[in-house]
């Protein structure tokens, strides 16, 4: 994949498009993103020596931690995977052991280059197709009325031909090759507009065969049941098998079976190894749930400060065994985060704050940040709302004030209530908007203003109401 080159600024302006605020948290995943870029350009020698800076954001739920990370690996085409850290357990207990995240990533990447190879051969693999369409097509016309040969046969015991008879053979073999053709050159252009998609046909096609392992996700050992579905699948390769079929189900099988041929699975494989041993970002959420004070004079904790020291070798640098080849992982880049408003970065683990040297505070967002959330991404709630119900022809409008009171009432909530950042601007539009989405069909050719006094008229007893906001925001 190619290498995307991005400097710092040109990161945070594009990140700037998606994200509102937070300049910080984005001038430091720059950073780290372009010293990955600077490490590739050195030699194999010095790029070994050089493992990511890997980063600790620490704020409120709803700030941008996550759509920070998620559009950095986006932007460049990296392997991106998202887990929270309260899903694992420490190696011995029941739940999944740390090593899984590499995995997750691992397929994730494989899933994504493999669609990329296959999206390139597709017009290869169709054409192939239709090829061996044809040919059934063609070899079923030949069984069906056999061709007829008029000229005498030799009689038995003669050694010499007639006069002439090689060249009316070849005569005839030329004629009936530029038929078939002709018939061919038929067949393809009624295939290309699918004229022959409801005529049967027999047709052999590859069933692979799958082996009877189960192993169920969450215990530990998925890892086994792979390698037996591996094992057996060698042991018993693909068979093939004569189908009847339409013509139409005939060009999806074996555009699929085409396409198997033309993509080489062992360097989708090995590419996306390389692909997250290189440029893999692991973004670790709630990391503040495994924090707390030492747990020594209460016995082992499976699910906090051991799942901080299961989490050292990898972040540090490991290699995770996976079922498609072993995966190092000292170059991937981990970001962890958490809101951390019971704890603090200092209950966890010494060894586990020393991997996260660069620490970033993400700010709560204000009013005006709320206000900026609504219009200013290029995927901003307004925009998402007028484009929904747009569909059904209905036109919405966002005055100045309607803005400025939908932010105003998102964040009297947040701070009478939970504060829940930029979500809260959900639950207030959809609430907002909730009649004209429900009877979107009775407002349809009109333009729906939404103003101040609108936003007031759907919000005002429930934000005066705290019993009846606590349930509907």
């Amino acid at each position: 994949m190619p290498e995307v080159d991005l400097r710092p600024a040109e990161i945070v302006s594009a990140l700037d498009g998606y994200i509102v605020g937070q300049v910080d948290a984005k001038r430091a995943m720059a950073i780290a993103l372009r010293n990955r870029m600077r490490r590739m350009r050195l030699a194999p020698e010095a790029r070994r020596d050089i493992v990511p800076s890997n980063i600790l954001l620490i704020g409120p739920t709803g700030v941008g931690k996550t759509e920070i990370a998620r559009r950095l690996a986006q932007m460049t085409n990296s392997p991106f995977i998202k887990v929270e850290a309260t899903k694992f357990t420490e190696v011995g207990y029941v739940g999944r052991d740390v090593e899984s995240i590499i995995r997750d990533l691992l397929e994730q990447t494989i899933t994504r280059l493999q669609s990329q190879r296959v999206a390139e051969v597709e017009a290869e693999a169709a054409q192939r197709a239709d090829i061996r369409i044809v040919d059934r097509l063609l070899e079923a016309a030949s069984v069906s009325s056999p061709p007829t040969d008029d000229k005498a046969q030799p009689v038995s015991g003669a050694t010499e031909q007639p006069t002439g008879a090689d060249e009316l053979d070849e005569a005839g073999r030329k004629l009936a090759a530029r038929r078939e053709r002709a018939r061919r050159r038929q067949l393809i252009r009624k295939l290309a507009t699918r004229k022959l998609d409801d005529r049967l046909i027999e047709i052999e096609v590859e069933e692979a065969y799958s082996a009877p392992v189960e192993v169920f996700s969450g215990t530990g050992y998925e890892e086994i049941g792979w390698s037996l579905s591996d094992f057996f699948s060698q042991l018993a390769p693909p068979r093939r098998r004569l189908r009847r079929m339409s013509v139409a189900d005939a060009r999806r099988a074996l555009t699929q079976e085409e396409t198997e041929r033309l993509v080489d699975l062992d360097r989708v494989y090995d590419d996306a190894i390389h692909m997250v041993e290189e440029n893999g970002i692991v973004f670790i959420d709630e990391v503040d749930k495994i924090a707390g004070p030492s747990v020594e004079a209460h016995g082992p904790d499976v699910s906090g400060a051991g799942v901080q020291r299961d989490l050292l070798p990898i972040i540090e640098g490991s290699t995770v065994s996976t079922r498609y080849g072993s995966v190092a992982t000292e170059h991937i880049l981990f970001v962890a985060a958490g809101a951390f408003s019971s704890t603090k970065p200092s209950d966890l683990i010494p060894e586990f704050q020393g991997r996260f040297p660069i620490r970033v505070e993400l700010k709560p967002l204000e009013e005006a940040d709320l206000r900026r959330i609504l219009i200013e991404p290029s995927n901003s709630l307004t925009t998402q709302y007028r484009a929904l119900l747009g569909t059904e022809e209905v036109e919405l409008q966002f005055t100045e004030d309607g803005i400025a009171e939908l932010a105003h009432h998102a964040y009297l909530v947040n701070e009478r209530d939970e504060n829940i950042g930029a979500r809260r601007l959900f639950t207030v539009m959809e609430r907002v908007l909730q009649e004209v989405s429900f009877a979107a069909d009775q407002f349809k050719g009109q333009t729906v203003v939404v103003d101040r006094e609108f936003v007031r008229q759907k919000l005002g007893d429930l934000v005066r109401d705290e019993d009846l906001r606590r349930y509907v925001l």
